[in-house]
């Protein structure tokens, strides 16, 4: 193909590989074509608009934080005419938008180099209007995923102990669900993000979340309490000792959901991690073992429910496999 009908890529990624191309031969191994006028201009071309786009979206992302930040909007909530439902609908957009910008990790710590970050934690997450603290939540949980720099600030403000509060008492089931997911984007795989966690009691908001009457509040606290046992065996005294193997109990005789598979997942890590978690489930006042039983007969033929079906099995082996014969062994 002739340089000149030679077509270029649009975008980064492509500019990157062109100019890998650009330094090596098709095989590797056969001297460097040198690279062509037009090559030149072409790549220079593309990373000034590459620039120029990142310049325009950190403008973007600065306007967005006038929107949020002005007095006049912070202080008046929706319902006070038109003018401020306008207000109101111009920050949930602002939001929206930072968010979508943010999922480039780049934006990500601009927002927190221009102060967003900030304003999200001291202003936003605490606003009268329930749209605005959920989307201020999802906002702080994609800025914070996989950035431990950002996340360490975020901590440093007390992010952690505000989306505490709103997933245990927020009126509104949404902003509990994505200040929960806030939550996670924090302490996973983040050691100081745990040690916040632990101080702030962040198992029992946990606990109280699995026993909520919110779906997707109870699968996502299940879910977090799973991993971050697995994650960190060492929590697991802490766990038991606050009582977490009768309450987990409790929430798995409350009506069959599909969230069950967690807790039966964390029961498995409490019995397996932690000698006096393996007693606690043995409590004849317990009665797990009828319950395990029954709850495996039940969901026997459902393919959907296999991987419960598995902690079930385990988890009952584990607690109960041999129990019977030694218990008549103590009567004799």
């Amino acid at each position: 193909m002739a340089e000149g009908n030679r077509r270029y890529p649009p975008n980064l990624q492509g500019v990157l590989r062109l100019a890998v191309e650009a330094g090596t031969s098709a095989d590797g191994h056969a001297p460097a074509v040198p690279m062509t006028e037009e090559r030149k201009d072409f790549l220079r071309g593309v990373l000034a608009e590459m620039s120029k786009g990142q310049m325009n979206e950190v403008e973007q992302m600065k306007e967005c934080l006038v929107v949020l930040s002005r007095p006049e909007v912070c202080a008046r909530g929706r319902g006070e005419g038109d003018e401020g439902e306008e207000e109101e609908d111009e920050r949930e957009a602002a939001l929206e938008l930072l968010s979508e910008l943010c999922e480039n990790l780049d934006n990500a710590r601009d927002l927190m180099t221009l102060g967003g970050l900030d304003l999200c934690v001291s202003q936003c997450l605490c606003d009268a209007q329930s749209a605005v603290r959920w989307r201020s939540a999802q906002l702080i949980a994609c800025c914070a995923q996989n950035m431990p720099e950002v996340q360490c600030h975020l901590l440093s403000k007390g992010a952690l102990s505000t989306l505490l509060q709103l997933t245990d008492s927020d009126p509104h089931p949404t902003v509990r669900v994505k200040a929960l997911y806030a939550v996670s984007c924090l302490v996973r795989e983040q050691d100081a993000g745990l040690q916040a966690f632990l101080s702030e009691d962040g198992f029992s908001v946990l606990m109280r979340g699995m026993q909520s009457d919110n779906e997707k509040l109870r699968t996502k606290s299940a879910f977090l309490l799973l991993n971050l046992l697995r994650a960190h065996p060492e929590q697991t005294d802490t766990v038991v000792s606050m009582g977490m193997v009768q309450q987990l109990v409790a929430v798995l005789r409350s009506p069959h959901s599909s969230f069950h598979e967690h807790v039966l997942g964390a029961l498995c890590c409490l019995v397996q991690q932690c000698p006096r978690g393996l007693q606690d489930c043995r409590s004849r006042e317990l009665g797990l073992d009828e319950l395990l039983t029954q709850r495996a007969s039940d969901l026997q033929d459902r393919d959907e429910c296999q991987e419960e079906l598995d902690f079930c099995m385990s988890l009952r082996a584990a607690c109960f496999h041999g129990r019977q014969h030694d218990d008549n062994g103590m009567d004799r």
